[in-house]
This record gives structure tokens, C-alpha cells and sequence, in this order.
């Protein structure tokens, strides 16, 4: 999932493969969601038509989920990070380098997410783990997975505003970011 979520947001070309329809629309949806408080603004089809299979070839970024049954037809696509959701793989082409996240966000929000799916892990080198633990409802889950990547959010733009340049030559001030600092 973090592979995917630094791809998206390094603007690369993502493709989800599975043989259920609602499986690939709920991964894309899932990736979005966890984008926020961004947007993504390039080509979003949850859904590809076999007819319209050339599309893999844009140059530009994508979020596209197309139906294993055409997987072979994407064995030929060299820049295309795929995540194959029936076999729970994800393939990064080795001309492709996705930028991950600063060491200490990326094992933070590592050890978020697995408290969050698996909560056990959080009691199990305890000498007397509590008799109960109970899982979180799927709602409630789907909050807490949106909170630790809301979370991440915030630590990586704390501070943005010291990269603002403010030039007050123009009647109205001109807000700049200035990438040096």
C-alpha cells in the first residue's frame, strides 16, 4: 500500500489488476482516499473497457483497473507499476524508481498500519497479554487508516509556510514557494 500511495503521489502509472470488478473499484477508490487531503488530477478509470486497452500506452500518469483477463496484453508495458490484487502482488518495473517516504515517517506510518490491521501485534510479546482484544469494526477501520495517512500528511507539510517567498513590488503581494529551503 505504501509502494502504491508514493507511486501515485510521484505521479506515476498505476494499474490494478484483479478478476473482480468491485475489487478494482474499491482499490482505486482506496488509493484516492488515502491522498487525502490532495487530489489526484490525472486519468482515473476504475474500470478499463477491453476496447480501450491502447490507453496503458499514454505517457502521462494513470490509476487504471482492468480485469486479469487481460493481463497478458499488459506483460508488454515497462513503465507501469502493477498491483495484482487476486495474488496480492505489486511489480515495479526496474526502470521505474519510486521516491518512498523519510525514514522516520515511512517505519512510523508502518508500525501505524499494522497496529491498525492487526492490533494483536501491539500485546503479543506481553508476558500477560489481556484476556480480550477485540478488532475494530470496518468503518471504524477504514477511520483509522485514513487517520494515520492524514496524520502523515500534517508531519510531511509541517512547517511549508517557511518555504513561502512573499514579493510585495506588485500592488497585491505575489506568494511564491521557494524550493531552496
Amino acid at each position: 500500500v505504501l509502494y502504491l500511495f508514493c507511486a501515485a503521489l510521484t505521479e506515476h502509472k498505476i494499474l490494478f489488476l484483479s478478476s473482480s470488478y468491485q475489487r478494482l473499484t474499491d482499490a482505486c477508490r482506496a488509493l484516492l482516499a488515502i491522498m487525502f487531503p490532495l487530489k489526484y488530477s490525472f486519468t482515473y478509470v476504475p474500470i478499463l473497457p477491453a476496447q480501450l486497452l491502447e490507453v496503458l500506452s499514454t505517457p502521462t500518469p494513470f490509476i487504471i483497473g482492468v480485469h486479469s483477463v487481460f493481463q497478458s496484453e499488459t506483460q508488454e508495458l515497462l513503465d507501469v507499476v502493477i498491483a495484482d490484487l487476486d495474488g496480492g502482488t505489486v511489480t515495479v518495473p526496474e526502470c521505474v524508481h519510486i521516491s518512498l517516504l523519510p525514514e522516520p515517517l515511512l517505519q512510523q506510518t508502518r508500525e501505524a498500519l499494522s497496529m491498525v490491521l492487526d492490533p494483536e501485534l501491539e500485546v503479543a510479546d506481553l508476558a500477560f497479554p489481556p484476556s480480550t482484544i477485540s478488532a475494530s469494526s470496518l468503518k471504524i477501520q477504514d477511520k483509522e487508516i485514513r487517520a494515520v495517512f492524514l496524520r502523515l500528511f500534517a508531519q510531511l507539510l509541517q512547517g511549508y509556510r517557511w518555504c513561502l517567498h512573499i514579493i510585495r513590488i506588485h500592488p497585491e503581494p505575489v506568494i511564491r514557494f521557494h524550493k531552496v529551503r
